[in-house]
């Protein structure tokens, strides 16, 4: 039997979607845990909170996308 909650609020004008993690029975509680722990990760909460602790001003923010991108150009061209 696998036990499965899917609960979905409209919570302070945000969608607010709990992770599904489906548990077999006689399943390891680790083993949950461990696809809890990769679910949640995929999700980017944690990279989303660490972003917003400060402010970065827009002009910054268009230096840093435009290094990256000239980073990523070189390395696609190293690889090639």
């Amino acid at each position: 039997m696998q036990s499965k909650i899917n609960i979905t609020k409209l919570y302070n004008k945000y969608l607010v979607i709990m992770i599904v993690v489906p548990v077999k029975e006689g399943e390891n509680i680790e083993r949950a845990l461990k696809k809890f722990k990769r679910k949640f990760e995929k999700t980017g909460v944690v990279k989303e909170l660490r972003r917003r602790q400060c402010f970065d001003k827009p002009s910054i923010v268009k230096r840093d996308e435009l290094i990256h991108a000239v980073y990523i150009e070189k390395k696609n061209l190293r690889e090639e």
